[in-house]
């Protein structure tokens, strides 16, 4: 697989360079003082300040939750999403959409999942698989 590019609105350098790098752990690439680089479990995320970032609004429903829409994020093996579940409940300051929770327990695509924002409002989901071959299961 190949890694995909996503360009973001964002509205502080520092702040993201926090969010993503330090609470995140992605490694952060080139920056300058209107946007900076990240890998996002070897995606590239590029955050571009922009003075009319907004929050996207909560228009979608996941297992009962109101979830943003837009919202971009990564599908990880099931350990990895562990982890930064685990890493993320520990940390200060996050402003949660929806904490970890297991969806489709016991059937084809059975996932873990969890939504939260970033410091610029933007939503991030993070899906966790036992079984990658899953992921399109239906």
């Amino acid at each position: 697989m190949t890694p995909f590019h996503l360009a973001f609105p964002i509205s502080d350098i520092e702040e993201t360079r926090h969010f993503y790098g330090e609470v995140l752990g992605c490694q952060m690439g080139r920056f300058t003082e209107t946007w900076i680089d990240f890998s996002l479990f070897g995606h590239q995320m590029s955050g571009h300040v922009r003075a009319d970032a907004a929050p996207a609004a909560a228009s979608g429903a996941v297992d009962g939750h109101s979830v943003p829409i837009p919202h971009f994020g990564v599908v990880l093996q099931m350990n990895d999403w562990k982890a930064l579940a685990q890493r993320l409940e520990q940390a200060e300051g996050i402003d949660w959409i929806m904490k970890p929770n297991l969806r489709f327990e016991g059937q084809p695509g059975e996932q873990a999942t969890l939504f939260i924002r970033d410091p610029s409002g933007n939503a991030l989901e993070f899906k966790g698989f036992s079984d990658l071959e899953q992921v399109f299961a239906s």
